[in-house]
């Protein structure tokens, strides 16, 4: 008590008016609920937001598992020296590896079955490192692309459709044509399934084979000329920043394109943002509703309270105090709320991995089918500025919800009050 006895007044009677005893017990029941609303809608934005964070960093990182951070290319789609671009970019800062590549259009024919695909010529050891097509081999391996042996690793779906498996051979058709005395006819040329890969796009699933780059330069007569240079970075982030700073580290040595995984992928992420501001603001929506659910708990303290205003007024009380008075109990709701949805939000967006799996053992149900979608797991990437920044609006809300009623309480007049007490 002696505790109690130390803090201002205003702090103690708002913290007493918390809990409605002697005759209203509704009011602590809006309280309570009050709370628990609060609690409910941090807690819920907390978890959505942790999960949206998880399916951008698994996309991103499906992405680029084929995709590179920086790529290089020349007009046409032709870069002549590549040997002294890779030399010369391999030095800059943030740049990890490189790999040159060739990139064409094809169509691949098993039997009676013909498919469009995306047909990249690749080194091998050098695509290892800048990106990890390796780790996503489902049969094969990316080494068992030699040059002259004319071999090629497909994407699961695109060797699903051709109806191939390990150790067939198809037929790739190059759609540039050469000229007979018969006219012209497009280059064919067999190649044997060394390696199925699966990366869980079906953009690349579905579309994209991969070759040896000398058996690509053969067969699309590129000679000793590559398409492009694919570049890792140590932070993809950065990725912008460095294309600027390559940009004009290779001015005045020719003729060169250069462009970044945010802008190949720009509407794609930009989406996926769009979303994540979308379901922040419907979700911030809820813990609006619940904190000014405050407003009609202070409303009724403050009648409950008259009598009590009245004296406190009588005994010297400024109108300030009152506010502050009813400032404090409704801002104690809000962050008794707050504190509670932060905890338990944070608890589950870090064990959403169990959580989930538990619920669908125990209903027989199944929310992401591994046969419909190509991320079957929940992810979750919890980032604490976020839940910085909804327990800092949610305690902001709360707070302003207390003011109107709280200025009423201290516009009440004592002799009024009294008369009919």
């Amino acid at each position: 008590m002696a505790f109690f006895r130390q803090l201002p007044y205003e702090l103690f009677i708002g913290l007493r008016y918390t809990r409605a005893k002697r005759r209203n017990h509704f009011i602590s029941f809006i309280s309570l609920t009050s709370m628990i609303g609060i609690g409910l809608g941090v807690a819920a934005l907390i978890v959505v937001l942790s999960v949206m964070n998880g399916f951008q960093d698994e996309l991103r990182n499906r992405i680029l598992g084929v995709a590179s951070h920086l790529q290089i290319t020349g007009p046409n789609n032709v870069l002549d020296d590549w040997q002294s671009l890779v030399g010369n970019v391999q030095g800059a800062p943030h740049v990890q590896a490189a790999a040159p590549y060739v990139m064409a259009q094809g169509m691949l024919s098993f039997g009676q079955a013909v498919q469009g695909a995306l047909i990249r010529g690749v080194l091998p050891s050098d695509e290892d490192k800048v990106a990890e097509l390796g780790s996503h081999m489902r049969a094969g391996k990316l080494d068992a692309l030699r040059p002259g042996e004319f071999g090629v690793v497909l994407g699961s779906e695109l060797a699903q459709s051709l109806g191939v498996v390990l150790g067939d051979k198809v037929v790739l058709m190059a759609p540039q044509g050469q000229f007979t005395p018969t006219g012209v006819v497009p280059r064919i040329k067999q190649f044997k399934v060394v390696g199925l890969f699966e990366i869980g796009m079906y953009e690349y699933d579905a579309g994209l084979a991969l070759i040896h780059m000398d058996d690509a330069a053969k067969l699309y007569r590129m000679g000793s000329s590559v398409s492009g240079v694919r570049l890792k970075l140590d932070d993809l982030f950065s990725a912008p920043q460095v294309a600027r700073q390559l940009g004009e580290r290779l001015m005045g040595k020719g003729n060169y394109y250069i462009s970044d995984w945010t802008q190949q992928h720009a509407n794609f992420f930009r989406a996926i943002q769009m979303e994540k501001r979308v379901m922040f603001i419907i979700l911030a929506l809820i813990v609006a509703v619940a904190a000014f659910n405050i407003v009609s708990t202070l409303v009724m303290a403050v009648t409950d309270k008259r009598a009590d205003i009245a004296i406190m007024r009588t005994f010297g009380a400024s109108p300030r105090s009152i506010m502050q008075i009813f400032i404090v109990q409704g801002a104690l709701i809000g962050v008794v709320g707050t504190i509670v949805g932060a905890f338990f939000g944070v608890l589950i967006a870090l064990n959403i991995d169990t959580i989930v799996p538990l619920i669908e053992r125990l209903f027989g149900v199944q929310f992401l089918a591994k046969d419909v979608y190509y991320i079957s797991d929940l992810p979750s990437k919890l980032i604490w500025a976020d839940v910085l920044v909804i327990t800092v609006m949610s305690f902001i809300l709360s707070l302003l919800a207390t003011l109107y009623p709280s200025w009423r309480a201290s516009r009440i007049n004592p002799a009024e009050a009294l008369r009919y007490e």
